[in-house]
């Protein structure tokens, strides 16, 4: 089922906003996919990091070793995870700010699904270079802003005004969240988790 939704998010996304929302009302639940979407982008960085690599200017690719490949796409993997139920718990308690008593399965599903594009998008990072993966990525990111626009008010069920203002502080936390992640991966690689070239 879930990829039906998939699909009709990329080509009606308000239908299909709605169709989630009442799926959720009678299920309350089914979040598998996360689980699913989330492993994309960490076997496709697994597999670029590893046999494919990246060039630094016109020298040989750069790769890195498979056991710290692996431990950090577990760690990635992981975090993507956590991200996910972590903004659909803030859509939840920001509810309460803007009035809104919606279940937090509601919510999950409105975070896990606005953030399928970013998961689908991860394929690239079987073949990392930078200019490519910007050049689909940004894109993919954008289309995920649109859909937590789109998609907050009509799972919500509030005015589309309401709606924006909700969602820019979704966002906002989405990016404060982002930062904090970045910093987090630093001090990883400070307590060795850094990764290992390959000679």
């Amino acid at each position: 089922m879930f990829i039906q939704h998939i699909i009709g998010l990329f080509t009606d996304p308000v239908g299909e906003w709605e169709k989630i929302r009442e799926e959720q009302k009678s299920k309350n639940g089914g979040f598998g996919f996360i689980f699913i979407l989330s492993a994309i982008p960490a076997i496709s960085g697994y597999i670029g990091t590893t046999q494919v690599g990246w060039r630094i200017g016109v020298g040989d690719p750069v790769r890195i070793t498979g056991d710290s490949a692996i431990a950090i796409a577990i760690i990635f993997y992981l975090a993507m995870i956590v991200g996910v139920f972590s903004i659909g718990w803030v859509i939840h308690l920001l509810g309460k700010a803007y009035e809104l008593e919606k279940p937090l399965p509601l919510c999950l599903a409105l975070a896990a699904y606005t953030a399928t594009p970013l998961f689908l998008i991860g394929i690239m990072e079987v073949y990392p270079v930078l200019w490519l993966n910007m050049l689909l990525g940004l894109p993919a990111l954008a289309y995920t802003v649109y859909l937590l626009y789109s998609g907050l008010p009509v799972m919500m069920e509030i005015p589309a005004e309401r709606g924006f203002l909700y969602s820019s502080a979704v966002l906002a936390v989405g990016l404060i969240a982002l930062v904090s992640l970045l910093g987090m991966t630093a001090l990883l690689w400070g307590m060795g988790l850094q990764p290992v070239f390959t000679s």
